[in-house]
């Protein structure tokens, strides 16, 4: 009776094993790719499956898109400089009894051929076409990758350059080259300015030429302006050449009427002759204006 109780628990335990081999549950991101004896027979889609135990081999394959980081390489431009770049590259599985039969480790096999296909890229471009035109070198990557992994059963879905790293005296070289461009920008932007500004000034004194009242109120918004701020600062505009000429006229005036003085005179009998008043003389009179000019230049200036 214990042998019989024994047979029967080990025909249970034999048909467990048996149930447990011979079901396989296939999940919805994946395909099972199914060999007997050695031969693919089929795929077989995610749910559920049998297969004969010791005869049949169920691959899953993950149809899920992988992503898979490129280490960094050490690569020389064209123009030979040495930069250390990082990538990333997106694939997923379309084919999966090409992933599984043509190809023994087609995770490897990617991770290797993109990193020799990055440093081909980018060893092609300048240090300024890597930097300024990644997207084109992502595009050319992808592409050779898809025509390598194509027979594969695998497609490459994106490329990105994830870090270009530089040498410390390029670093130097570069910051010394934009700093050198935006001064270059500032001194075109102020002789721009300073040309518009005599263009402008030039404009507003042919409008003063032609309306010479237009002077006399632009010193006026002039004292506007200064008597905003308190200060002890007076200035009086007037028309320069002008306010002089009045001077000398004045000056001759007081000169003539000095020596009409003199010449009509009424003098006592017996007394004598006063001494006639000396002229005042033309340099004076010039030395006189010209003191006045200069007191109305610093009074402007002031």
């Amino acid at each position: 009776m214990s042998t019989l109780i024994t047979v029967i628990v080990v025909l249970v335990v034999l048909l467990a094993v048996l149930a447990a081999a011979s079901l396989k549950i296939i999940k919805q991101y994946e395909v099972g790719v199914l060999f007997r004896l050695g031969r693919v027979i089929g795929v077989r889609a995610p749910g559920l499956r049998v297969i004969i135990p010791f005869v049949d081999v169920l691959h899953r394959v993950s149809l899920r898109i992988v992503t898979m980081p490129i280490q960094s390489q050490g690569i020389i431009t064209r123009d030979n400089v040495s930069v250390d770049v990082s990538a990333v590259a997106y694939f997923k599985v379309v084919d999966a009894v090409k992933a599984v039969v043509a190809i023994e480790n087609v995770y490897s096999a990617i991770d290797q051929i993109a990193q020799t296909t990055l440093r081909k890229v980018v060893g092609q471009h300048t240090l300024d076409e890597t930097l300024s035109e990644t997207d084109r070198i992502n595009l050319d990557i992808r592409e050779i990758l898809d025509v390598n992994t194509v027979d594969w059963g695998v497609v490459v879905t994106l490329v990105e350059l994830k870090d270009i790293q530089l040498p410390d005296s390029m670093k130097r070289a570069m910051a010394r080259q934009a700093e050198a461009e935006r001064e270059k920008r500032a001194k075109i932007i102020n002789a721009e300015g300073e040309s518009l500004a005599a263009a402008a000034l030039g404009q507003a004194s042919d409008t003063m030429m032609a309306h010479p009242l237009a002077l006399q109120l632009r010193n006026l918004q002039s004292m506007v302006e200064i008597g905003v701020d308190k200060n002890t600062t007076v200035v009086f505009p007037a028309p320069l050449m002008s306010t002089i000429g009045e001077l000398g006229a004045f000056l001759a005036r007081e000169k003539e009427a000095a020596a009409d003085l003199v010449a009509h005179e009424v003098r006592p009998e017996g007394a004598p002759a006063a001494a006639p008043l000396e002229p005042v003389p033309d340099r004076a009179i010039a030395s006189n204006e010209q003191g006045i000019h200069d007191h109305e230049f610093s009074v402007s200036q002031t």
